[in-house]
C-alpha cells in the first residue's frame, strides 16, 4: 500500500503544480519554491538551461518575462476555455448551463474565479484544480483503507479527463507550446500534456471491471 500511497502523492503534487501554473501568474513565492525544488525542475529541462534567471532578480523576471507570457497566453491571444473549442459557435458558457458546472457542484467542488484569472468555471487551470482535489479525496480513502471509495473517485477522475480536459486541453497546450516567448511556459505546456495522457493512461489500467486494482 505505501506504493500506491507515494504515486497517489506524486499524482497530487503534479496536480497542483499544473494547476497553479495554469490558473494565474506565478509570483516571487511560488519561484522560490520552484527553484529549489530538484524533482520539478526535472519537469523543466529548457527553463533550466534559460540564462535569464541566472541574471535577473526573480522580482524582474516575473516582471519582464514570466508575467508577461503569461498575460500573452492566457489573456491576450489564446483562450483558455474548453466551451470556447467544444462548442461550434466558439462562444465561452459562463454562466450556471456550463457542464463543468454541474459536475463540480456534484462533488461539492467551490469554484473562486476571482483566485484565478478566469471568467469561467471551464478554465483549464480550474479543471486540473479539480482534478487535484479529486486525486487528494481518493488519497485519504485509501489511506483510510477505502478502496472501493477510492476506486469510485478514480472513476470520477477518469471520466472528467477524457470527456473535458482530453477533449480541449491538447489542443490548448500545442498552442501554448507555439506561441510561448518563455521557456518556463513552453515547459509547464510539455509537462501538462504528458501528464494528462500518461494519467489517463494510469487510470484506465487501474480501473478493470468496475474496480480497482491498487496492487498494480
Amino acid at each position: 500500500m505505501n506504493d500506491v500511497l507515494t504515486k497517489q502523492l506524486a499524482r497530487i503534487n503534479l496536480y497542483a503544480l499544473i494547476s497553479r501554473i495554469m490558473m494565474k501568474e506565478v509570483d516571487e513565492d511560488f519561484m522560490e519554491k520552484f527553484e529549489s525544488d530538484e524533482m520539478i525542475l526535472s519537469f523543466f529541462p529548457n527553463y533550466q538551461e534559460w540564462e535569464k534567471p541566472k541574471e535577473l532578480s526573480k522580482k524582474k523576471l516575473l516582471e519582464y518575462f514570466l508575467n508577461v507570457d503569461f498575460t500573452n497566453l492566457f489573456v491576450l491571444h489564446l483562450i483558455p476555455y474548453e466551451s470556447f473549442y467544444l462548442r461550434e459557435d466558439q462562444m465561452l458558457e459562463t454562466g450556471g448551463a456550463n457542464p463543468v458546472i454541474q459536475i463540480y457542484n456534484q462533488y461539492d467542488f467551490r469554484v473562486q474565479l476571482d483566485k484565478a484569472r478566469a471568467v469561467s468555471p471551464d478554465h483549464i487551470g480550474i479543471e486540473l484544480e479539480f482534478m487535484y482535489m479529486l486525486a487528494e479525496s481518493e488519497y485519504k480513502a485509501l489511506k483510510n483503507s477505502d478502496e472501493k471509495a477510492a476506486c469510485e473517485i478514480a472513476k470520477i477522475e477518469r471520466d472528467f479527463l477524457r470527456d473535458h480536459l482530453l477533449q480541449w486541453a491538447p489542443m490548448f497546450l500545442q498552442n501554448i507550446k507555439a506561441e510561448a516567448a518563455t521557456p518556463f511556459y513552453y515547459d509547464a505546456a510539455s509537462l501538462t500534456l504528458e501528464f494528462m495522457l500518461n494519467d489517463y493512461e494510469y487510470l484506465n489500467e487501474l480501473i478493470v471491471n468496475e474496480g480497482c486494482n491498487y496492487t498494480l
